[in-house]
């Protein structure tokens, strides 16, 4: 197998990382938590980490309120019981996450073995030999690194485009450990994008999630409202002739394992229509696996 950590990745800032006291002891906390967390067996670490957001950090962070304003705000017909199973529901989803997300090898082992079904695979391969550029699509959903992971086990070059956290003591180790699972990574900076367009112009196949707000993009229905959302994969695939293919990973009833699934690559046409489409795709998705999609983000916020 051809792993792609041998491409050049950003290097983590050192030892002088600059932030406040509070954020050093919010990362310094919440890092010693998860390194405590790693003495555990692998599929009790994720159940634990399942627990820790669910009961602790969001209450803490209010999100039950803000996932049960969307809910109601995009889909008012949903039983008050149903509303309540996802509010549980999602932050245990975050919580198993974020520790896979920080299980090193345990977390790597999982996606490689994850099976991958869908017409995607087919496109994504045939690019491959091609030697043409893709954009994979996907979102706060399940737990997206597998896909990365996953693929990157069955010898495809992947970069990832992502964005820094806020806290700069947790983005430093945060860094470090998706680096782990596969390089090159980019962050949304001036200098991580320049690297991005060099690494398609090559023919990687880059991972972009596409369902934050972005308040510089354009209002694109998700879930029948408008919804502030970039059009950067969709312009990315025009400019640099790139093939656009969504692909998700779904969290299973065991809560530690997962299917591949990827579709049919984005029809090209307008930016705009394009970034319709790939919305259309995730929504398809999370009206499936409702309890797995980041519900407590401020999605519609206009």
């Amino acid at each position: 197998m051809t792993d792609s950590s041998n491409d050049t990745a950003p290097v983590p800032a050192g030892d002088d990382v600059k932030g406040t006291v509070s954020q050093r002891l919010g990362a310094g906390l919440s890092l010693g938590l998860i390194r405590l967390a790693r003495l555990l067996p692998y599929h009790l670490r994720i159940r634990f980490g399942g627990w820790v957001f669910a009961k602790i950090v969001s209450p803490l962070a209010g999100h039950r309120k803000r996932i049960l304003d969307n809910l109601s705000l995009v889909m008012p017909d949903l039983s008050d019981e149903e509303r309540e199973r996802i509010a549980r529901a999602v932050p245990d989803n975050v919580g198993r996450t974020i520790f896979e997300l920080f299980s090193g090898d345990d977390f790597i082992r999982v996606a490689r073995n994850t099976p991958i079904e869908g017409e995607g695979l087919a496109a994504l391969e045939q690019a491959r030999a091609d030697g043409k550029a893709v954009i994979l699509v996907s979102g706060h959903f399940g737990n997206y690194d597998v896909i990365r992971a996953g693929l990157i086990g069955r010898g495809f070059r992947m970069g990832s485009l992502y964005r820094p956290m806020s806290n700069p003591f947790f983005n430093k180790t945060y860094v470090e450990t998706i680096s782990h699972i596969g390089t090159p990574m980019f962050d949304q900076g001036r200098g991580g994008m320049a690297s991005m367009v060099k690494f398609l112009r090559s023919g990687g196949a880059l991972a972009i999630l596409h369902d934050q707000r972005i308040s510089s993009g354009e209002p694109v229905n998700f879930f029948g409202r408008p919804a502030m959302t970039g059009l950067s994969a969709a312009k990315l695939a025009l400019k640099y002739n790139a093939i656009v293919i969504p692909f998700y990973a779904i969290r299973q009833a065991d809560g530690l394992s997962f299917r591949i699934v990827s579709e049919a690559p984005i029809p090209e046409g307008s930016a705009h229509e394009m970034t319709q489409a790939i919305n259309d795709s995730l929504e398809m998705q999370v009206r499936q696996h409702m309890d797995q999609w980041l519900w407590n983000h401020k999605r519609w916020k206009m």
